[in-house]
Formats: structure tokens, sequence, C-alpha cells
């Protein structure tokens, strides 16, 4: 039986909400820290900005530790504005432990000192992603009662009118912002010390929104302890860094994927950081040459499109090639490999996880499986008796170990994930012989697009404000260069209308509405969708029908 630790003492935390709404400990995972001697050691009271950041800067105060093409912060000054920020949240803003911190930013350097800042005052972060609407942004923000927010300046609109909305959020400063009510001027006469409060190791200090399949975005909420454990788990047992290596990658800081590699990984090492806001093919291999980048966190859809562009030239500084988010085709791995000679370290990972829990590793990559799990965690294929798969056969995922699903609000969702202790994660797989995985298919509706997860319902909500549609299902197209692609199945109110001026008005109506990642770029009118007998959209059929095209 998994082992897991008993609490780690009183919370620190004087706004109760983020317990109050945890699931009953019954209908949790198991969770496991006996899987590695590290995990173990884990102490019973942890902050992890001290873990990370104060210790650091109190080991290596002169290195670097993030920068971009602006300003380049050792953890000495990382440290400080961290510590400066923190002030702000609790003299000027109020924030106690436990209140939730909303996050809305690019990647940058100033986002990194402000999720430190909030892990160091014992509150919690709500971190959302740039190219969030107002709409989804209200809805994050009373489901996680959301008081204040630090943003970038650059992505204020959107916040402002979230909030004109929301029930509880008033308070917005901006960073990146010269005037006198930023961020910037408010840190300038504050500390450049501050006294982390003393976080228990299960105290949360993060609120990770998915997108699921059916209805609104899932909460998931993760601990202290759990930061450390995928430091100590999906980084050192995979990448393996050191204080030389330089990261860099594409995924925002508010995925999880991207919060560990582009944060916690190199910070927990030691190593520095490439904070970009965004990159295209052609600036990415310029910045990996430039800055001497070594390991490398993207999805399968760059690889494919960097392959063309290096024309033999190779990226000499890279030793780490880190792929997840989505399935990596055996085609796109051979593909770099010829080109650079790398092997791509593909990895399947979950919000409700935190990150990565099976990789390919070293000598042990096979191309076209996702790899072993890790050590640390447990995973396994079920049939569809809940009993171990026998090799070969297909059934579903499911994990445990050090960390673990635990949805806030949600007790039909943590019960449809997790069964008899196990982690399900929505992946249909077949465990070969050896113990590599190898991915099949997901076993929802969920569209994994160029390493987003995008919820088909969702965008069948918005494309039903619509005037001219009746009807309409979204599913998952295959697609080569993405892996899949979002397409709509549209059934209008007058069928004359159909044509390529009323398929760019649907598209132009989701970009609006929410998240623009998330438009339809397929879409086929159709007469009526088919249905089984009791009114529900055969989405198995459409998706057929997309394969059948392929």
């Amino acid at each position: 039986m998994p082992k897991s630790k008993a609490p780690g003492g009183p919370s620190a935390h004087v706004d109760h909400f983020a317990a109050d709404n945890l699931p009953p400990r019954q209908a949790w995972p198991d969770i496991d820290y006996s899987g590695l001697p590290e995990l173990a050691a884990l102490p019973d009271r942890i902050n992890c900005a001290s873990a990370l950041l104060d210790q650091g800067a109190s080991a290596f105060a002169e290195r670097r530790a993030v920068f971009d093409n602006k300003v380049s912060w050792s953890y000495g000054e990382l440290l400080a504005r961290a510590n400066r920020i923190a002030h702000v949240l609790v003299d000027d803003l109020g924030v106690r432990p436990g209140n939730r911190v909303l996050l809305r930013s690019a990647n940058n350097p100033m986002y990194a000192a402000c999720w430190f800042a909030v892990m160091k005052v014992g509150a919690i972060a709500v971190a959302t992603m740039p190219l969030l609407r107002a709409r989804e942004l209200s809805y994050m923000a009373d489901f996680a009662q959301v008081r204040a927010a630090l943003c970038d300046s650059t992505l204020a609109e959107e916040l402002r009118q979230a909030s004109a909305d929301a029930k509880y959020l008033t308070d917005i400063v901006l960073f990146n912002d010269p005037s006198a009510e930023g961020l910037e001027a408010r840190m300038a006469d504050k500390p450049a010390e501050f006294n982390n409060v003393d976080t228990a190791a299960d105290d949360v200090c993060i609120i990770a929104f998915t997108s699921g399949t059916t209805g609104p975005p899932k909460a998931c909420m993760h601990f202290h302890r759990d930061v450390m454990a995928v430091c100590l788990t999906s980084s050192a047992q995979i990448i393996q860094a050191g204080p030389d290596d330089i990261f860099a990658g594409t995924p925002p800081l508010a995925f999880t994927y991207g919060l560990g590699g582009l944060l916690l990984f190199p910070l927990h090492a030691g190593a520095s950081v490439l904070l970009e806001e965004s990159y295209t093919p052609d600036s990415l291999i310029a910045a990996i040459n430039e800055h001497k980048i070594s390991v490398l966190f993207t999805a399968p859809t760059m690889y494919r499109t960097l392959t063309p562009l290096l024309k033999g030239a190779g990226l000499p500084s890279l030793r780490i090639c880190n792929s997840a988010g989505e399935t990596l085709p055996k085609p796109t791995w051979d593909d770099w490999h010829a080109a650079t000679g790398l092997s791509i370290h593909d990895g399947i990972g979950a919000t409700e996880m935190l990150h990565t829990f099976i990789a390919g590793r070293g000598e042990n990559i096979r191309p076209g499986a996702t790899g072993l799990t890790i050590p640390g965690f447990e995973a396994t294929v079920l049939n569809d008796e809940g009993e171990p798969a026998a090799p070969g056969e297909i059934g579903r995922l499911a994990v445990r170990g050090p960390t673990g699903c635990r949805y806030m609000a949600n007790p039909e969702r943590q019960a449809a994930y997790v069964h008899d202790g196990w982690n399900l994660t929505g992946d249909s797989y077949q465990r070969d012989e050896d113990g590599y995985f190898w991915y099949q298919a997901r076993t929802d509706d969920l569209i994994v697009s160029a390493g987003y997860n995008i919820s088909g319902p969702e965008i069948e909500a918005v494309l039903l404000e619509h005037a001219d549609v009746a009807d309409c299902a979204v599913i998952a197209s295959p697609d080569e260069r993405r892996g899949q692609i979002v397409k709509a199945y549209v059934v209008l109110r007058d069928p004359q209308l159909a044509g390529p001026d009323l398929v760019a008005a649907l598209q132009d109506h989701v970009k609006a509405t929410i998240a623009p990642y998330k438009y339809p770029r397929a879409v086929e009118f159709i007469e009526e969708l088919p249905r089984t007998a009791t009114g529900k959209v055969q989405r198995f059929a459409l998706r057929a029908r997309e394969a059948g095209r392929k």
C-alpha cells in the first residue's frame, strides 16, 4: 500500500477557503512518497519559494537566474524583487495567507518575481493564460474567489472587463507599467528582505485551471510539497540539470508544463532560464544559438516546424529536447534526430498531476513510445474490469505517486478521475513487455491541438450564441502538423447562408469570445447531426468520418 505522509502540522493559512474546498480525504488518490529517498525526506514545513529561490540566492547570489532580451537578473536580484512584491501584496493589498492571487502575463522575468512573491506570502497563485478572454477570466476569478490580481500592463484590458462582472475581484495592480500606480513604483520603497510565511508542506499554493471535456474548466489544487516533488521527479530524474544549464521554451508559465520546465526546474538546479513572451520558429532558433540554450521545452508541433528550418546547421548547445502537450509521432522524432543528432525526450503529464510522470530518458528512449514511468511514480494500463491489462492490450492509463488529483469543489469530476487510489488521465495506452507506454488516443472528447487542451463543448456553447447557428458539434480532426485541429460541424438556421464568408464570421466570433487558439480551424456545414435514440450527438460518428478522409 502506498505510503502517505500525515499533514505537516497546522496550516499557515488564515483564509481557509482552499482547505474547505479540497475533496474529502477518502476521495483523494493514493499519495506515495516512498518511491525515492528524496521524496521521503521532504520536511513537513515547506515554503517552495524558500526552497527554490531563497536557498538559491543564499548559495549563489550572483549567478544568473532569469533573463530576456531586456534584463538579466541574478538569484539575488530576483529574490530582492520578489521580496518587494511580497511587501506590496501584504502592505498595500492586504493579502493574507490562503488568499488567492490571480496572475496574468506572458513569460517574462517580472512574472517569475510575482509568482515567487505569492508563494512567499503564503497565498495561492491562480495563473491565467495570456490568450484568455474576459468571460473566462471572470469565471476563474469567481470560482476561486480571487480579490487581488497582478497583471502585465499589456494584458490589462480583458482583466478589467472581467473585473466589471466578477463578484470578488477588486484590486488589480499592473506591472511593466511606468505609472505611479504600477507595481514597479509601489515596489520602489519596499524592503528587499521579507520573512516568508512558514507554510505547511500540505498548504495549497497553486490553483491550476484545466479545460475538461464537458462543462466549465476544472480547478486543480496543489501543495508546496507537490512543487518540490515534481522538481525531484519530473526534473531531477529526467533532465538532470546542473548550474551550467540554460533553459528556454514556448509553453506559457500559466501551464503547469511551462511552470515546471521554465521556472521551477531551472531554479531547483541552480540554472538559468530565458523567459521570452513569444517566439516564431526562426526567433526560437536564433535564441537557442545566441544564448546557448541547453534545455528546450516545447511541443511536437514546434519540433515539426523547426526541423526544415535548420538546413543542416544543427543546434550545438542543446543537450535536452523535452516534448509534451500532445503525442509525439515517430516521424517527428526521426526527422528531428536526423537534422540535429538529438533525441527528443517525450513525456506525458497532466494539470491534475502538476507535471510529467512518464517520459523518455537518456539511452532508454524508444522513438514512438511516450517512455517509461519516471522514478517516484507508478503507472499501469487498466482493462475494462479495472485490472492491469496484458502487454499490448489497450486500456486506460492510470498513475499514482507523490502528486495527484484534487479538484476544487467538484466531487463529480473527482470521482470520475480517481478510482481505487489511481489517477485516470483520460488517455488510452498500451504497455509493451519492456514497460514502455505507447499512446493510443484520448478516452474522452478533449481536443489536443499543438499542445493546447481544448474543450469541444465550450466551443459549441459559443457557436450556438451566433444567430445563424441552429446546432453544432465540435470534434478533433487529425492534422499532420498540429496532431489535431478543432473542427466544427454546424447546422444552419438558413442553409443558403453556407459559404466561406460565414465560416470566417463564425471563426471570428469564437476568437472574440474565448481564447483565440480555441477557434475551429475547420468548419463544415451539415444538414443534421448524427444522434442516438435518446438525442445525444454521436461524436464518435463524426470522428470516424474525419478519420476516413485522412
